[in-house]
């Protein structure tokens, strides 16, 4: 378990998407700029996330360099944005190895790692490196390890099932949260 003080500490220390990705190399800012175009919520998918009303920090652990995060990170901005209750800030990983290694996955130092939180920055939801359907095409192409660079193709049609899949684990962190019995006795509802 990681302390809600620590997270609470280290998302204040992250910062808005812009600026994170502004840190990046030139190229990499351009691959970044080039995805999050893509990234963007299709109407149903908008209103579904503009619906997410309880308060949910998020608290985005990436790398700018990696490929992986270019295809993964912009998907939690745009649902950040047209999420109410939602707040993302970033870090990046290898500036931030106290968090990093509370958060490795399959014993390693991934990213992106994205940890969804609720308003006492208790941990609802830890995503991340990949998302389902990520993790599906590469298989399709490759079985072992991989880390495209940025820029990197991506087909459209996994571009609309990862954009899925962030959605439906944001979906799922929020009803978590509304069905909470402290946060729903907090707010009344």
């Amino acid at each position: 378990m990681i302390d809600p003080a620590f997270l609470r500490a280290k998302f204040e220390q992250a910062t808005s998407y812009e600026d994170y990705v502004k840190v990046g190399k030139l190229d990499h800012q351009k691959a970044w700029a080039d995805f999050r175009a893509r990234a963007g919520l299709i109407p149903a998918q908008a209103t579904l996330a503009a619906g997410f009303t309880r308060r949910m920090p998020v608290l985005v652990v990436s790398g700018t360099w990696c490929g992986d995060c270019v295809q993964q990170v912009p998907f939690v901005d745009a649902i950040a944005v047209a999420a109410p209750g939602m707040e993302a800030r970033y870090l990046d990983r290898d500036e931030h190895p106290d968090l990093a290694e509370r958060v490795m996955l399959c014993g390693g130092l991934r990213v992106p790692v994205v940890l969804i939180l609720n308003e006492d920055f208790d941990i609802l939801s830890v995503e991340g490196d990949r998302s389902l359907a990520r993790y599906r095409a590469l298989a399709a192409r490759q079985l072992g390890a991989s880390c495209p660079l940025p820029g990197a193709p991506v087909p459209d049609d996994e571009v609309a099932a990862t954009r899925q899949d962030w959605l439906d684990a944001f979906e799922r962190a929020h009803l978590m949260a509304r069905m909470s019995t402290k946060l729903r006795a907090r707010h009344g509802d």
